[in-house]
């Protein structure tokens, strides 16, 4: 026939690849994982929570979406910010990204 028959392979046959290399490789990448990403990401979740919680009255700051204005009142979960002159809008604490240097913000008084 135009097939060849297919033979099993010798029972003296060693198996490819170790168990001792292939558990090494996957603790390998975990680790790399760990460094690459995991690592980074808790350590900006942690300067962004002290930075929420150092916020004063008086502060500029950018919210989430750029809404740029200085905290009027600060609460527990909610700050208000004055975006302009007697305008406030209340933002959720966690959404308030960058504090700016004083003196960012010249329009509002």
């Amino acid at each position: 026939m135009l097939i060849n028959p297919a033979w099993a392979q010798a029972p003296g046959a060693q198996p490819l690849g170790g168990g001792i290399e292939s558990l090494l490789l996957i603790v390998l990448m975990f680790v790399v994982l760990y460094f690459l990403m995991i690592r980074p990401q808790m350590k900006r979740a942690k300067e962004h929570k002290q930075l929420i919680e150092a916020l004063q009255k008086g502060d500029e700051v950018i919210a989430a979406g750029g809404l740029l204005g200085r905290i009027s009142k600060l609460g527990e979960n909610y700050v208000t910010l004055e975006v302009a002159e007697h305008v406030e809008v209340q933002v959720q604490r966690p959404a308030v990204q960058l504090v700016l240097p004083k003196g960012t913000i010249k329009n509002i008084q």
